[in-house]
């Protein structure tokens, strides 16, 4: 059986991890596979770019090949800030864009690591498309690119043939996705377990932090949810925060539309789940305190919701996530 042809599209400024993270894996799973027992597929692995010398981010220089035939391309991320010209640096992987492609119009499958989604929509590849990428960019994604239905909470999205994954370890999971279609799950399971990557996750939602997301040119919404923010535990009632921003209840929900993009009420329910995570994960209060601390009186309401946002129940997503620190640290922070 012919080995199968994975190529890595390495360009200026890529992230290094992100160029070998998935053929490592694959590398791990070959051994695997073949002390399981004859018979299974191989994986053919290279560095390809149509430049003929790259620097990854950091200056890392690259040993690459020219652009050749490949089964997959895979396409990794890249360093994006919130400053960066993000229309100049695109611009400038002209020729990246070019050979994703037209790789892809030979029948390629296309897979981008992260904010890799960028250059695969630059392509053209995903318009009409269901797609994810790292939620600390996805808003910035969704305004870029409205065509794409995106779905910032999966870790790996198919569809048709192209593939987007969330941020950087989000590689680990398609490449066990993929290692599960190829040498099927007995194979998958075995290369988790050596490579120490978890292979149960389905969502990116308990990881996102709203707080960390860019808030550039919204400057009325801000000052809303910093309000919201002080008064978490409080019932929530649209005309009270109309009143106190001084402004009707239809421009309260318009303009902070606008900017946010959600409701005050989406963005309240969104606040209060990132203040019950910090608690689950540094305290030892109980689900009940905890969703009353946060203005939920019915533990099974707030139960509810917070599945709905992370994925997990409260206590599934304390014992993943809790910190351990010794008895007097949680009694101490308990009581705060």
């Amino acid at each position: 059986m012919s080995p199968l042809r994975v190529g890595v599209l390495a360009y200026p400024g890529c992230f290094a991890s992100e160029v070998f993270g998935v053929p490592d894996l694959l590398a791990m799973a070959t051994h695997v596979a073949a002390a399981q027992g004859p018979g299974q597929p191989a994986y053919e692995a290279s560095v390809i770019s149509p430049r003929g010398r790259v620097s990854a981010s950091g200056g890392w220089a690259l040993d690459v090949s020219p652009v050749r035939p490949v089964d997959v391309l895979i396409v990794p991320g890249f360093e994006l800030s919130p400053t960066l010209d993000l229309d100049a640096t695109l611009a400038h992987l002209g020729p990246e864009v070019a050979s994703i492609r037209s790789l892809a119009a030979s029948g390629t499958a296309v897979v981008s690591i992260c904010v890799g989604a960028f250059l695969v929509a630059e392509a053209g590849l995903l318009g009409g498309r269901e797609a994810t990428t790292s939620w600390l960019f996805a808003d910035r994604f969704a305004r870029r690119y409205a065509d794409v239905r995106l779905r910032p909470e999966s870790l790996v999205v198919t569809d048709r043939g192209v593939t987007t994954t969330a941020a950087f370890s989000a590689m680990y999971d398609f490449a066990l996705h993929f290692i599960r279609e190829h040498d099927g799950p007995r194979v998958a399971r075995s290369t988790a377990r050596i490579a120490l990557v978890d292979d149960a996750r389905s969502t990116q939602a308990p990881y996102v932090d709203s707080g960390l997301i860019p808030t550039v040119g919204r400057e009325f919404s801000l000052s809303v949810k910093r309000w919201l923010d002080q008064n978490l535990s409080a019932r929530y009632d649209l005309a009270t925060l109309a009143q106190e921003f001084h402004v009707s209840t239809r421009t309260m929900l318009r303009r902070f539309g606008d900017e946010a993009g959600e409701t005050p009420l989406a963005y309240l329910q969104t606040a209060r789940v990132r203040r019950a995570r910090h608690l689950l994960e540094t305290t030892d209060r109980s689900v009940a305190r905890i969703a009353a601390d946060v203005g939920y009186r019915d533990p099974g309401a707030f139960s509810g919701l917070f599945a709905r946002h992370t994925g997990q129940r409260p206590r599934e997503y304390r014992a993943r996530f809790h910190r351990r620190c010794d008895h007097h640290e949680s009694i101490r922070r308990a009581d705060t």
